[in-house]
């Protein structure tokens, strides 16, 4: 479990976003025996070669945090959504002081919504029926707030945060926490990367609230991974098969496409796909589907920082998270990033 820990200083924590989103710094781990160097995120497209194709995740945070009150007590009480299930209830979680109880109501501000508090799944999440009608989105759009992680602000969100706790290219509602590898995409840089030859391609992972659960086990491999709903389109499927054509590599924009890639390239060939993966990824890991790896920098005992410890190397990573805090690099969500090419050659 040590490679999993490392001394942070809090004032590395990114509280909020940089003037401009491709402003970020960017370190490139480069495959041994090049030297790790130091860039903005606007030389992104320099790093890749032509044809490679960058794989991003275009999935749309909801605005799922809910505040509100106890309607027995009149007590307040917050909540996030998670999910809603089949039959229109939702799965949420939810604080007060006190005990919450099995049929008691939940008055959310602004007062358009109504929850009442069915019964506790042995996850010890809420399930809980909305008085409206219609889709979670179009719900929480009405009474949300932006969800964001408790390292930020202690999760208060500002004016700003509901477009910058959000990708340039998010398009499909689900998730409740940030893919923010993609967070440092601009038109900009877009442009650059199609003059310079560089693909682009999307699927979906609907980031959960499991993102921000650390590893307490002490054997990590006995974690609980979550499962979070995810698609691989055929279109991507295809630009994937015309990249090795070409020789090029593909590069994961974030831990949440791996995830995906690799979920599905376990089972053998890329095909479409879509459902829920739990899949857990530690060292040591084969990566079949993944050349390169965009990605921020990780929450100590995290399952994304053993993701990246996989693909890059436990040592590699180590060194690394360490030159990043000597340079004063900015953690975590609205913090910087990293482009890691794998610790050997692989074939393309």
């Amino acid at each position: 479990m040590a490679f999993l820990d490392y001394e942070l200083p809090a004032r590395l924590i990114a509280q909020e976003p940089p003037p401009d989103r491709d402003a970020s710094r960017l370190l490139f781990l480069p495959t041994p025996p090049a030297a790790l160097s130091h860039h903005t995120f606007r030389d992104l497209p320099d790093l890749l070669r032509p044809g490679d194709l960058l794989i991003l995740n275009d999935t749309r945070v909801l605005p799922a945090r809910l505040l509100g009150r106890r309607e027995s007590t009149n007590g307040k009480w917050e909540g996030l959504f998670i999910r809603a299930h089949a039959d229109g209830v939702w799965e949420i979680l939810g604080q007060t002081r006190g005990s919450l109880r099995t049929c008691e109501f939940i008055q959310i501000e602004p007062g358009e919504l109504r929850l009442e508090l069915r019964e506790r799944t042995v996850e010890g999440h809420w399930l809980a029926q909305p008085s409206e009608e219609g889709s979670p989105a179009e719900i929480l759009s009405r009474c949300g707030r932006m969800p964001l992680p408790p390292y930020i602000r202690k999760g208060v969100a500002g004016p700003q945060d509901s477009e910058r706790y959000q990708t340039v290219f998010a398009q499909r509602p689900g998730a409740v926490a940030a893919p923010t590898a993609g967070l440092h995409f601009t038109p900009t840089v877009f442009e650059r990367l199609r003059q310079r030859g560089i693909e682009i391609a999307k699927l979906t992972l609907h980031v959960g609230v499991g993102t921000f659960q650390p590893i307490r086990v002490a054997d990590f491999r006995q974690h609980v991974m979550h499962a979070e709903w995810g698609e691989l389109p055929a279109e991507t499927v295809a630009a994937v098969a015309a990249c090795r054509q070409r020789h090029g590599r593909v590069a994961a924009v974030g831990t949440t496409a791996v995830r995906v890639l690799e979920t599905v390239a376990a089972s053998g060939q890329l095909r479409p796909w879509n459902g829920e993966t739990n899949l857990f990824i530690y060292p040591p890991y084969e990566f079949r589907a993944v050349d390169l790896l965009l990605t921020n920098f990780h929450l100590p005992h995290s399952t994304l920082r053993l993701l990246a410890a996989a693909f890059a190397g436990e040592d590699r990573l180590r060194n690394t998270y360490r030159e990043a805090v000597e340079r004063e690099y900015r953690f975590f969500s609205y913090g910087d990033a990293m482009l890691i090419e794998p610790p050997s050659a692989r074939a393309t």
